[in-house]
């Protein structure tokens, strides 16, 4: 059983303040594969001094330099990518084909997108006579979750390494497996001592200590909205700036004119990917009346197909949720979906035949729901789709956009042209017409409660840079 220590000034140490644990437990089978010695103020304190050491150097570093040291990482990653996906599958259940082709993946593909903005980005701009340069933002706290725990690490790391930009990570400590061995990859690459630091701990502990830090200049989170207020309002006090990608209830647009067999087997899947533990997640299909029916015997016959399995063996099966709290969460919200009077198609509470351990859930779809029940106004964030109908095109715009979320948006139709002006419509930061996927250059993030800010290519990447105006630079 490993036992997890910060990464604070290129050494791992032990917390400040010896005591608090947390065990990391495998979802599967429920046993403890780690233990995290927790981190506290204390340390925060230490990898912020250091990475405030370290900017001065590293903010002045070539360009060059600072993207040769990303390549260093990504063949450190590339190398040791199937660890990687074994800690995922270990640490939230993903299973193992998906951890090695998406969850681990993202890791290599964001730092070479980064790599690739950074090189394409106007880093000096002469306007007039001046001088508009693009600098480091400063020393950044940034808080990933678990869900997508390298998709979102890696996310902030590698802008954030190829800006200038010095780090504090807290990784979520229900997933930490992963992280540890992100810097053991960054020590391994050979970046400077302070550059890249990292404390584990809770985020009431360590995610508040690095919001209210008066040397952090930025913070970046990934979570829920709550707490991503939380953060926001912490860090008001000392004028930081703040990146957030946060919660989401996505809805997705079936259109009559549709394929049907084909958009709902799309759907489907992508509601139910990552045992539906993804922030983007489809999960409200709002169905064009002439075809809700057939549409729920489709969706029906397809999720009672989607196969629930063992995470370490290989196959397109889904595996179990990530926790136990959030097995009881997912638990709790397919309960209050049948008290609310949604017709249960398949699925519902409890364990699927064949596992009595593990946070293993049934894949669930609930019909005839309307838009101001809880299951289709909470996040869930589990295997659990909400079916709508709706009668007419002004209907089923105003629905999807009826919600305080605003970070992705589906929708499928025979009639492209009617795809783009419905998607200009969707009050989301990601629209994807007939399946389409996105790439790791295109900007992510959301409308509303689901966050500010965006990730990936060149707008993550602006994210950790601030603008100068040299003025007089250039002779007259």
């Amino acid at each position: 059983m490993k036992i997890l220590q910060h990464y604070i000034a290129g050494r791992w140490v032990a917390p400040v303040q010896p005591g608090a644990t947390f065990a990391v437990i495998n979802p599967a089978d429920e046993a403890q594969v780690a233990e995290i010695r927790m981190g506290s103020a204390a340390d925060v304190d230490l990898a912020v001094a250091a990475a405030a050491r370290a900017f001065p150097t590293w903010s002045m570093t070539p360009l060059a330099e600072r993207l040769e040291a990303l390549r260093r990482l990504k063949a450190v990653f590339v190398r040791r990518l199937e660890e990687m996906a074994d800690a995922i599958t270990a640490e939230m259940g993903a299973p193992r084909d998906m951890s090695r082709e998406a969850q681990a993946a993202c890791g290599p593909d964001h730092i070479e997108a980064t790599i690739v903005a950074a090189q394409q980005l106007d880093w000096e701009t002469r306007l007039n006579g001046s001088n508009v340069v693009r600098e480091p933002v400063g020393v950044c706290g940034l808080v990933t979750p678990w869900n997508w725990p390298i998709n979102q690490i890696v996310a902030k790391v590698a802008p954030a390494l190829a800006a200038g930009c010095t780090m504090v990570l807290k990784p979520s400590e229900q997933a930490p497996l992963s992280a540890q061995l992100t810097a053991e990859f960054i020590d391994e690459a050979g970046l400077p001592s302070g550059v890249f630091n990292m404390v584990h701990g809770t985020g009431p502990a360590i995610g508040h200590a690095l919001s209210a830090h008066p040397e952090i200049e930025m913070m970046s989170f990934t979570g829920s909205t709550r707490a991503g207020i939380d953060v926001a309002k912490t860090a008001a006090d000392t004028v930081k700036r703040v990146a957030q990608e946060l919660g989401g209830k996505s809805p997705n647009l079936i259109f009559a004119d549709a394929d049907l067999e084909r958009a709902l087997a799309n759907s489907v899947r992508r509601c139910f990917y990552n045992t539906g533990q993804s922030c983007n997640a489809p999960t409200r299909m709002l169905v064009e009346a002439s075809v809700y029916e057939q549409a729920v015997a489709i969706v029906k016959r397809i999720a009672e197909a989607t196969k629930v399995g063992d995470p370490q063996q290989s196959g397109r099966h889904i595996g179990p949720l990530a926790s136990r709290i959030q097995f009881e969460r997912v638990q709790a919200y397919m309960q209050i979906g049948i008290d609310e009077g949604a017709r249960l198609v398949t699925g519902g509470p409890g364990r699927p035949v064949g596992f009595e351990r593990g946070f293993f859930v049934k894949p669930t779809v609930f019909a005839d729901v309307n838009n101001q029940m809880r299951i289709a106004r909470e996040e869930i964030f589990g295997p659990v789709l909400a079916m709508i109908p709706f009668t007419s095109l002004e209907e089923a715009v105003a629905i999807a956009n009826d919600t305080p979320y605003g970070l992705a948006a589906y929708l499928h139709t025979g009639d492209l042209d009617k795809g783009r002006a419905v998607a200009r419509r969707l009050r989301a930061g990601s629209v994807h017409v007939n399946g389409a996927s996105q790439g790791y250059a295109e900007p992510f993030g959301g409308f509303k409660q689901s966050g500010n800010g965006r990730e990936c290519g060149a707008y993550g990447l602006l994210e950790f840079l601030e603008l100068k105006s040299i003025n007089g630079f250039y002779a007259a």
